[in-house]
């Protein structure tokens, strides 16, 4: 209801709401002046628990805006993703609030943004969470901020939550801010995804000084969605269906994949079928997404084939359908993307094309994500035994660690009080660190349960939209009348054979660049060796080419079940044929004139024969198999590349009678292994053979892993 005793104010908001939707019409969302009364009259903390297109950046806009008009500072609104920025920007300016924001993609802006503030010209600055960790922000910016803030707004709050289902360490900091506050300082929380154990993890973290919080929820049941699942056999029948009917779908929308790979071998497939989307990934380029958001807004595309990059916060209210090539890990998160369709009145159609491999992707983005007691103590010893901040890219030598995983860990541990972030890296702090198994293993049992939940959807004869409310625990949630348990299948699964053909024709398409290593990582000093810089020219070996990544739809799934395997078996007469189709499209320099099989403690038969095979094929002299100097090399995959290198810089040994023919060779070898991961035994053994006289090195493997 938007009835109340203040009605100034709600005359006031009312005018604010109408020049935000530019609508003379437009009323109040039951609740959301309740929600701005709250803040603006009351300066209560709130959290806003509501369905995506309900409005809840009206209610901060509003709020910002009224407490602007009654003398208060800027609003700081906690914003997780550049796309939700950008239109929360464009939202802002078109109800005549001053907004800006400082982020990664702007800058160049920051100066100037920050000069505005100073001088009290902007009414609301959007900032990333990963800002508030950021040294010159946090030490100098903010403080100034906060002394006259008018308004914090978290906005997509359940990533606050361990709970979540997109938490994120740099959000935990909101709650060290949120106790510098004063207690009538209004603080808003918003979500359209939290179930009531996140929602009362979220409030007890806006009442960390003890501040009673003002809650409100609504029904996240989406009357414009239609939701289906429709399930295939394989990744050829979901890319043949959607050749066939992505354009039976009314106006443009977005097709979600679960990794990169999949949504540019996606997004190749539809194109040069003549179908116009793009690929939307974490691999594209800010400006890029900025162009490929604007085509999809202005209908330019049918479709954007999108990772999750292209998730929380993007804004198109006549954005006619999603569809999900694999699901994501929970019902939760599934909710969040969808939503990103129907928010105007115009319905909306949902499609879910469960994968054959969503468990192990689910798994592998599971793990990677927890950070391991091992690797964090190793990373504080590595920080407490030098005097001043450590780099990340120093702080690798000394940790087996990659950059990602790395970064991720000094995050938990920043947000834990164990490590600060300073000008010029890293330093340990004085606050005793202890590993919350527990946490941990309760937050791994959670995502466990979501994942069972989201298969629980996929298979379930109830209605689909009651069973994801009821997943965010929704006591309004009931039947949609509408989805295709509800009122049968609306979606055709018939599959011409045409469109069978071009699917299986893309999949088998195979042949990926390997890029060579032409630099060493630094830090090796520390690990014994001298090696560093740029490595010699007469040592690098040269651009190589893999049957497929593993993460690819097509060759990746059988690739992915070969190395699962722990058989060795000589390789697969359809595997071989591949490969030498991608050898006979590879433009090389320079064609090889002999083939060397990489040494081998697990897979000796594969690599060997396969090697063995090309030769013959291609009418190669086989020179047999590199060895071991003192033994397989220690550790498997993962791990940074100081580290990768060093167990490999020494592993490779040239038989006498291989040297002999290498010193005389006329032209490059063809180096073959099964998988290439961080790329540097291929580098070392490729550096092998060129000393011994090889003229160059083509590095072909089966797999590229990433």
């Amino acid at each position: 209801m938007n009835a109340t005793g203040n009605q100034p104010l709600y005359q006031e908001a009312l005018a604010k709401l109408r020049a935000l939707v530019q609508r003379e019409d437009a009323h109040f969302h039951d609740g959301q002046f309740e929600a701005i009364e709250a803040l603006v009259a009351h300066r209560r903390r709130a959290l806003v628990v509501q369905r995506t297109g309900w409005g809840k950046s009206a209610v901060y806009f509003i709020s910002s805006l009224l407490l602007r008009a009654q003398g208060r500072g800027p609003t700081l609104i906690v914003s997780p993703l550049l796309a939700l920025m950008r239109d929360q920007v464009a939202a802002a300016e078109r109800a005549g609030v001053r907004a800006a924001a400082i982020n990664s993609a702007n800058v160049l802006e920051w100066r100037e943004v920050l000069a505005k503030l100073q001088r009290d010209e902007i009414d609301v600055l959007l900032v990333s969470p990963e800002r508030l960790n950021n040294p010159s922000f946090r030490e100098e910016q903010l403080p100034l901020l906060l002394d006259r803030l008018g308004l914090l707004v978290i906005d997509e709050a359940h990533c606050i939550s361990d709970w979540g289902h997109d938490f994120r360490p740099d959000y935990r900091r909101i709650r060290e801010l949120i106790n510098r506050l004063p207690a009538s300082l209004p603080v808003l929380a918003t979500t359209a995804t939290a179930n009531s154990r996140v929602v009362e993890d979220v409030a007890e973290q806006l009442a960390a000084d003890g501040a009673e919080v003002f809650t409100l929820r609504g029904s996240l049941a989406r009357d414009s969605l239609r939701l289906g699942v429709l399930k295939l056999a394989s990744p050829r029948m979901q890319l043949a269906w959607l050749l066939s009917h992505i354009e039976s779908f009314t106006g443009s929308g977005i097709i979600y994949t679960l990794t990169v790979s999949a949504a540019e071998d996606v997004a190749r497939l539809l194109s040069e079928a003549g179908h116009r989307v793009a690929a939307y990934t974490g691999r594209t380029d800010i400006s890029e997404r900025e162009q490929l958001e604007s085509a999809l807004k202005n209908n330019e595309v049918k479709a954007l084939i999108a990772t999750s990059a292209l998730g929380m916060g993007f804004d198109k209210p006549d954005l006619g359908f999603v569809v999900h090539l694999g699901a994501p890990s929970s019902p939760v998160a599934y909710y969040q993307q969808v939503g990103r369709a129907g928010r105007g009145s115009i319905n909306a159609d949902v499609l879910l094309l469960p994968g054959p491999d969503d468990s192990e992707i689910w798994q592998y983005f599971a793990t990677s994500s927890m950070p391991d007691e091992q690797r964090a103590q190793q990373v504080l010893d590595a920080l407490a035994a030098v005097d001043g901040p450590v780099s990340v890219p120093a702080l690798e030598s000394a940790v087996n660690l990659r950059r990602s995983p790395l970064e991720l860990l000094l995050k938990v541990l920043a947000v834990d009080g164990a490590v600060q972030r300073v000008a010029g890296g890293w330093i340990r702090t004085d606050m005793p660190w202890v590993y919350d198994a527990d946490r941990y293993r309760r937050v791994a049992q959670s995502r466990i349960h979501e994942q069972n939940l989201m298969i629980d959807y996929e298979n379930t004869a109830r209605c689909r939209m009651e069973f994801l409310t009821q997943t965010l625990d929704d006591p309004q949630a009931g039947p949609c009348g509408k989805c295709d348990n509800c009122a049968g299948a609306w979606y055709d699964d018939h599959i011409p054979q045409e469109s069978k053909d071009s699917a299986q024709a893309a999949l088998v398409k195979a042949g990926v660049r390997i890029e060579p290593r032409k630099l060493y990582p630094s830090g090796l000093n520390k690990l014994g060796y001298s090696l560093k810089g740029k490595i010699p020219e007469d040592e690098q070996i040269l651009e190589g080419r893999a049957l497929a990544r593993l993460t690819d739809l097509g060759w990746g799934n059988r690739l992915r079940q070969l190395f699962a395997d722990p058989t060795d078996a000589p390789v697969q007469q359809a595997m071989l044929d591949a490969c030498v189709k991608v050898l006979a499209e590879w433009q090389w320099p320079q064609r090889p004139v002999a083939v060397v099989a990489m040494a081998s403690a697990h897979r000796p038969q594969l690599i060997e024969s396969l090697a063995q095979s090309l030769a013959s094929v291609g009418r190669l002299r086989y020179l047999g198999a590199l060895q071991y100097r003192m033994g397989p090399p220690e550790g498997g995959p993962g791990g940074n590349s100081a580290f990768r290198l060093a167990a490999v810089a020494d592993a490779f040994e040239i038989p006498p009678q291989m040297e002999e023919l290498l010193a005389n060779a006329p032209g490059p070898v063809l180096l073959v292994d099964d998988l290439a991961d961080s790329r540097w035994s291929l580098a070392m053994a490729g550096r092998a053979l060129r000393i011994a006289g090889a003229p160059g090195v083509l590095p072909f493997t089966l797999g590229l892993a990433g």
